[in-house]
């Protein structure tokens, strides 16, 4: 039997060490004039000690079965493909609403439209931030 938490662990580290990599492959700089590559080499640091701790605490916390749910899969990457889809036709806001609404249908826990419009409500003022404090160029309303 495969441990989920352990596989969870081992997942995380193999993603951090691809986005670890690939951001070596460009100009790093310094703290105060940073390059292309120190944002995602941080990132894939920080991910890579959540992996490492969730590696260590799956060694001292009960095993768990692995499940591998095929619908849930394509449910999430359905509601990724609906909010490039939205965000495209409509605004970015639209996208998503549409992304959180499909992709809440995964969950294990029971479907909540109050959730799902508090969660949309985080994304959009994570995006909302993005676009006025960094300057990037959304589509949002």
């Amino acid at each position: 039997m495969i441990d989920r938490n352990l596989a969870r662990g081992l997942f995380l580290t193999a993603i951090a060490l691809v986005f670890g990599l690939g951001a070596l492959r460009y100009p790093i700089g310094d703290l105060s004039r940073a390059g292309a590559g120190l944002f995602p080499l941080m990132m894939s640091g920080l991910l890579l000690l959540i992996a490492v701790a969730t590696i260590v605490r799956s060694r001292f916390v009960a095993s768990a079965r692995f499940e591998f749910h095929k619908a849930n899969i394509a449910l999430l990457l359905g509601s990724l493909c609906a909010f490039a889809l939205v965000s495209r036709l409509l605004n970015m806001t639209a996208g998503i609403v549409a992304m959180v609404f499909i992709s809440a249908f995964a969950g294990s826990a029971r479907y909540s439209i109050a959730r799902n419009l508090k969660v949309s409500v985080g994304l959009f003022l994570v995006a909302l931030a993005f676009q006025k404090l960094l300057g990037l160029s959304l589509n949002l309303y």
